[in-house]
């Protein structure tokens, strides 16, 4: 849900929309359905028109709308059964974003994320074993963003000899809009790539049908799409879920896991008016915040992994009857104060039919944000076997250690280089680190560890040390 916008009058409204369609016809960079989804964008926004969630009304979803995993059918042992599951099947990734925050340029998605393997390779390798096992053909459909095509169209060719076939196409691109008298950015000038954004994955259903891709996977007999983020590991075909989809003919499926004090601003599931809800916390009065955040009440939260019937999302795109709440992100570019209008995927869900959310494993949810996701998952608490990431055994907490690295470690690049090897973590409960510290190889953490180097020194681990359960300051602090 939006946050609180000033709701213009009527004919101010009217005006305003008016002056932007003139704009807005004079940018050329971009499509007629481009032009016309932003249009109804900012119109919305404008007319403020998005229900408030009267908060009263939340009711707790029953175990029918969020539906607990281990109540899921197995599917049965049949090879043709599950050839036949899986050829109705699309496996998409929201692959928009830029590794930026890591430091990197280009897709996050071609970071390395272990053994030289980046999230992309990962993914192609996990399809090809699928289809290898079941002599299916379930495609690789790829979302960029106008940031991320070009170097994806050049990466995706060194997987022109795999069993899959990779679909690439864009979701839209609209133009910021200048704050202070909402004109789009490109048309006062700024026609470079900072003149645009992209509005966020919940675009990801009309842009499948405007690019016309829907319409190919539909006539390719195709019924389903499961979408995630490119760099969430944990986000594997489940065969469970599929299968139980099918059966209960639900046309969305929202996968959901346990919160903890990590995940306490997280989206939740809500029954609200009779129907399942996506609840974010933008959406919630100042007065329940700290309600939301609980994890007594709110226990669980969206993952992003979405289960989507592929018709239902043509019919609910051609009628126009999509309209997720909007999120404006204001931002100052270059000191100018821009504004743009965003939607998330989730929010979708109230406006499928028999939609439900599913309450998975923890397993499912494995995404790499920061350098510190980076660690746990190149650590002994992973392996990979024919692209799927799989959790150590050895680990008897179900939960991953906490880690904290400082501000010396955030990009990839100086990360890899402060660590010869990464240390075993198995036993890890927590780690913080700060300053100009360098780990060694082969090195044990267990339980709680802090390595603080002391301003303006530098602090090396030697190799082979174990720590467990101390605050090391200087090398004396290892030993004793």
């Amino acid at each position: 849900m939006a946050a609180a916008t000033a709701v213009a009058s009527p004919a101010v409204e009217t005006d305003q929309i008016s002056k932007l369609q003139a704009e807005v016809t004079k940018l050329n960079q971009i499509s007629d359905n481009e032009k016309r989804g932003f249009v109804r964008l900012v119109s919305r926004h404008l007319s403020g028109e998005e229900e408030r969630i009267e908060w009263e009304k939340i009711k707790t979803p029953t175990d029918e709308v969020v539906v607990p995993y281990d109540t899921m059918a197995a599917v049965g042992e049949d090879p043709l059964e599950t050839k036949q599951l899986l050829d109705k099947l699309v496996v998409l990734k929201l692959n928009g974003g830029l590794g930026t925050t890591m430091g990197c340029t280009g897709p996050k998605s071609v970071i390395e994320v272990r053994n030289g393997l980046t999230f992309l390779d990962l993914i192609v390798k996990q399809i090809e074993s699928l289809n290898n096992k079941y002599d299916s053909r379930v495609p690789l459909v790829l979302m960029n963003s106008f940031n991320t095509h070009d170097d994806t169209i050049k990466i995706v060719e060194k997987y022109s000899r795999s069993n899959i076939d990779i679909h690439i196409f864009n979701q839209s691109q609209y133009p910021r809009l200048v704050e202070e008298d909402l004109t789009p950015w490109p048309t006062k000038g700024r026609t470079d790539k900072e003149g645009w954004y992209p509005p966020g994955h919940g675009d990801v259903f009309p842009a499948l049908l405007n690019s016309g891709k829907l319409g190919e996977l539909l006539s390719q007999g195709k019924e389903y799409v499961f979408i995630a983020n490119s760099d969430n590991l944990g986000a594997i075909v489940d065969l469970k879920i599929l299968n139980h989809m099918v059966k209960n003919k639900n046309e969305y499926c929202m996968e959901v896991t346990p919160k903890t004090l990590a995940d306490v601003k997280g989206g939740t599931l809500i029954s609200y008016e009779g129907r399942v809800q996506l609840l974010e916390i933008a959406q919630v009065p100042k007065e329940h915040v700290g309600e939301f955040k609980s994890i007594e009440k709110f226990k669980i939260f969206n993952t992003n992994n979405l289960w989507v019937n592929l018709k239902a999302i043509k019919r609910l795109v051609e009628a126009d009857a999509l309209k997720m709440e909007i999120i404006p992100n204001p931002k100052e570019v270059d000191g100018v104060k821009v504004l743009q209008l965003e939607t998330a995927a989730g929010a979708a869900i109230r406006f499928f039919d028999r939609a439900i959310g599913v309450n998975v494993p923890r397993s499912r949810f494995l995404p790499v944000k920061a350098t510190s996701d980076l660690l746990l998952v190149q650590s002994d608490l992973y392996t990979v076997e024919e692209g799927f990431v799989i959790r150590n055994p050895a680990r008897v907490n179900p939960a991953n250690p906490s880690i904290e690295l400082g501000p010396e470690f955030k990009k990839v690049g100086n990360f890899l280089k402060r660590f010869k090897s990464i240390p075993s973590i198995i036993e890890l409960d927590s780690l913080k680190v700060s300053g100009d510290v360098w780990f060694g190889s082969g090195i044990i953490l267990k339980g709680k560890v802090t390595v603080e180097a002391k301003q303006g020194g530098k602090l090396e681990i030697p190799d082979e040390s174990v720590i467990e359960n101390k605050v090391v300051i200087n090398l004396e602090d290892i030993a004793n």
